[in-house]
């Protein structure tokens, strides 16, 4: 190779590839080039510079997802009430109809500190096996068996995937249990 051609090549731009080696961005064999056998291989190098575009709309991304978050909002309702389920909500000492809430509304409710978020829910739902185990710690397995129970049911309702709100709060659920078996013992 020519030392013009060395230059060339040393000035386009490189990426990583899986090996984690330098790789030359959109390198490709010609069609009509040589077996790897054979001494002499031709290569050639493109760049596109040509943007595409997705997705087009008149609407803004803020308006786009105000949108999304109304038609998931009824789509939710609906659904609730199709189920005989009452769309309205114990969030505390008050209720609040799921219907009828606005998008800063919910997210505040799965906030970090939000009623619906991870540490109020995990804390309601290890209260509520803990009371259901009669505070045996020594019941501590079949408790995390039947929390493991219900996340798999719920993961297969809605089809084999959650919100990672969940997740986190199937861990700090765990998580909290552990440390209220560890803490058991201890005083025991």
């Amino acid at each position: 190779m020519t030392p013009a051609a060395m230059n060339q090549m040393n000035q386009i731009p490189q990426t990583a590839n899986i090996a984690g080696k330098p790789s030359l961005p959109h390198l490709q064999t010609h069609p009509s080039a040589k077996s790897a056998s054979a001494s002499i291989d031709t290569i050639s190098l493109r760049q596109s510079s040509t943007t595409h575009s997705t997705y087009s709309s008149s609407l803004s991304v803020t308006e786009t997802a105000d949108k999304s978050y109304e038609m998931l909002r009824k789509l939710v309702t609906t659904m609730l009430k199709e189920q005989g389920i009452d769309a309205v909500v114990a969030t505390g000492d008050t209720t609040m109809d799921i219907g009828e809430i606005s998008q800063e509304e919910a997210q505040e409710l799965v906030a970090e500190d939000g009623y619906f978020g991870v540490a109020q829910t995990s804390d309601r739902i290890v209260d509520f096996a803990i009371g259901a185990a009669g505070g045996d710690p020594a019941r501590l397995e079949a408790i995390k068996e039947g929390v493991e129970k219900g996340f798999n049911e719920a993961l297969e309702a809605f089809g084999g995937a959650l919100p990672d709100i969940s997740y986190d709060t199937y861990d700090a659920v765990m998580e909290k249990l552990d440390a209220w078996a560890d803490e058991a013992t201890v005083k025991a």
